[in-house]
């Protein structure tokens, strides 16, 4: 081999090992990350969402609201994929505008979405322009009522509009109970306390056949073995916030599906506190597939409580409590 071959291929082995390193250097999907934006429509200067809360009160929105930098997940569609595209690569301290095209943000203003539905269909006390409905499962607003025909707009309110994202990378998280943490204040807008635990359990697993002991043909039944396996569980602590909040209603299934693929947890159990004694209970439910019985015994409770100076039979309660609980 000649002496320029071999200098051209070692110009390609530099070339190749600098694009290589071009393509996994700064923050990369997967990424948790820790981040402040603010973005408006291009053409009316609308505000469409921030972290800034200076910037929500001068715009005289979210009142009911917490305002501060959202941790994200890059590439998991927790913001624009143009953002998320203009991000990757970065590191932490850098910011960025970015330009969604209507297309990309809540999709082009359709005409055919303008729609003439019945009046009755609508609430009387929302009977007016600009009013806000649901109907037939499809969210509008009002435009104009005459007699019993409504004109209801069913596109986006933000249809049409292209959106100017402002950004800045604050820090990359680590520490996976902020990471949980982070993700739950996203997805429900509240702080709730979080932590991980590993407990051994049982499970039954299938037994590969041995085919030497199989005669020709035949097909093997299949057998199970009890084995003991290591499971991760992240804990939510449950709040009367929690329970009443619309998002977790409505949603916590996918909420519970996505942190355990992205926090890479077997379960999650969401623990409720009884009294103030500090004694848990699983009365929040279980998600992941696991259940939620409390199975508690009453007569080993009743025997438990120190009994000693008051003026009761141990034995009439716990029949006391057969009766009722028959």
């Amino acid at each position: 081999m000649s002496d320029d071959s071999e200098a051209e291929e070692a110009d390609i082995e530099d070339v190749e090992e600098e694009t290589g390193d071009e393509e996994t250097e700064g923050i990369q999907r997967g990424d948790f990350i820790e981040l402040d934006y603010t973005a408006y429509t291009v053409e009316g200067d609308q505000l469409v969402d921030t972290t800034d809360a200076e910037i929500a009160e001068e715009e005289g929105v979210g009142e009911d609201q917490e305002f501060g930098p959202r941790t994200i997940v890059l590439g998991q569609g927790h913001i624009f994929e143009a953002v998320e595209d203009d991000i990757v690569g970065a590191e932490v301290g850098d910011s960025g505008t970015v330009v969604v095209p209507a297309t990309e943000a809540f999709g082009e203003y359709d005409e055919d979405e303008v729609r003439t539905v019945s009046a009755n269909k609508i609430p009387e006390d929302d009977r007016y322009p600009g009013a806000h409905v649901d109907i037939d499962g499809e969210h509008g607003h009002v435009e104009t009522i005459i007699g019993g025909r409504a004109r209801v707009d069913f596109n986006h309110p933000l249809a049409g509009e292209d959106i100017e994202y402002e950004y800045e990378i604050l820090r990359e998280i680590d520490d996976r109970e902020e990471k949980a943490a982070g993700l739950i204040e996203m997805f429900l807008g509240m702080e709730l306390d979080v932590w991980f635990e590993t407990e051994t359990v049982e499970e039954e697993q299938l037994v590969e056949p041995d085919e030497d002991e199989l005669e020709e043909g035949e097909e093997p039944e299949p057998e199970t073995e009890t084995v003991e396996v290591e499971e991760e569980t992240l804990y939510i602590e449950a709040t009367p916030q929690l329970t009443m909040n619309q998002q977790w209603m409505m949603g916590k299934q996918q909420i519970a599906q996505q942190l355990t693929q992205q926090l890479g947890v077997d379960r999650i159990i969401v623990q409720e506190e009884i009294g103030g004694g500090g004694m848990m209970g699983g009365m929040g439910g279980m998600m992941g597939g696991m259940g939620g019985d409390v199975d508690v015994d009453l007569e080993q409770a009743v025997e438990d409580m120190d009994l000693e100076d008051a003026d009761v039979d141990a034995d009439e309660i716990v029949e006391e409590l057969d009766d009722v609980d028959e």
